[in-house]
């Protein structure tokens, strides 16, 4: 009746995700690898199908068509799904009426105790409340066919869950909650993860152009902050052009007196003295305040340790034109 699919790029993660899953149910893992990589070495029940590093919309879309049961249930290669978990997947399943396209399971994330957690730790945490996410996802294959699967214009794990999730609802599916309980611990990602992450906002105009500038609430997701990074970026743009062509400063020589009469000759003018117009100064001022804001609303909620104020600092003045470069980059590619 189920068969489970987890893309992989060959996460060290990837044996604990099998082995909370156990034996009761048939796997597929899909190797999106790119070039010939060695085998992942999984246990025999495992079935593996290679997607060429196409990205994970495209991963999935070889798992489930590789599938032969009424049902489908994504996971991810990073989560751990609780004791009992396939139990409760049979139960959400079994009864569903024939309209019912989905069916998601309820994703818990696991946080330090005694500290407020990172900024890290507060997106991945932004996985318990979010709308279909395949993190632990299950579909009707017939659902999956009718909407023709995952549309793999997007690259990224980002965004292509969300795509899906919406043509079906607007086809007439119903997608619904389930019991079963799936946790996703807090990847260590690294001191620029939040600025890698920016890549998303290329996806983000591919989902305003295929389902219009509502979309973000039909996901229940929270307004985004483009449009404040915009405004960073041109201020910030704004100063550095203003104060670069600003013209230089002539020094003159002071007068010298020498016995009854003054001789005074310019000394011409000084490499590096310039006057820093007032609206580079206003434009500056402007990029400073949205900068600490944003690097404050940031570091507030979190354990304001010496290494994550360093970390929000120095990030905070790059997310906002590395989000706006990658939004015009989708723009510019949707349009073509």
């Amino acid at each position: 009746m189920i068969t489970v699919v987890i893309p992989t790029i060959g996460r060290a993660t990837l044996p604990a995700t099998l082995a909370a899953v156990g034996p009761g149910l048939p796997v597929i893992v899909v190797d999106d690898r790119k070039g010939a990589p060695a085998p992942l070495g999984l246990p025999d029940r495992v079935r593996v199908v290679r997607s060429g590093g196409r990205g994970p919309a495209a991963a999935r879309n070889a798992g489930w068509r590789a599938a032969d049961t009424p049902w489908v249930v994504f996971l991810d290669d990073d989560v751990l799904p609780r004791p009992g978990w396939a139990e409760a997947l049979w139960k959400d399943l079994v009864d569903l009426p024939d309209d019912v396209g989905g069916s998601q399971g309820r994703v818990v994330v696991p946080l330090p105790a005694g500290r407020p957690p990172t900024d890290a730790e507060r997106n991945t945490a932004g996985l318990a409340g979010a709308l279909w996410v395949t993190a632990d996802m299950a579909y009707r294959r017939a659902a999956l066919e009718a909407s023709r699967g995952f549309d793999e214009r997007f690259p990224r794990a980002y965004r292509e869950d969300a795509d899906l999730a919406l043509r079906m609802t607007r086809a007439g599916w119903r997608l619904v909650r389930g019991g079963r309980v799936t946790e996703h611990p807090v990847r260590a990602d690294g001191f620029w993860a939040s600025v890698r992450f920016q890549r998303g906002n290329a996806d983000d105009a591919l989902m305003r152009r295929l389902h219009g500038p509502a979309w973000r609430a039909a996901i229940g997701g929270a307004p985004g902050r483009l449009r404040t990074h915009a405004a960073t970026t041109a201020a910030g743009l704004a100063a550095l052009l203003l104060t670069t062509a600003a013209p230089p400063v002539l020094a003159w020589r002071r007068p010298v007196w020498r016995r009854s009469h003054v001789s005074a000759r310019p000394l011409g003018p000084a490499p590096a003295a310039r006057v820093v117009p007032v609206p580079a100064v206003v434009a500056g001022g402007v990029w400073a305040v949205l900068t600490a804001e944003f690097a404050w609303r940031r570091i507030a909620p979190g354990p304001r340790n010496p290494a994550e104020v360093l970390r929000m600092a120095v990030t905070s003045v790059l997310i906002p034109p590395v989000a706006v470069a990658y939004r015009l980059r989708g723009e510019w590619k949707v349009r073509r």
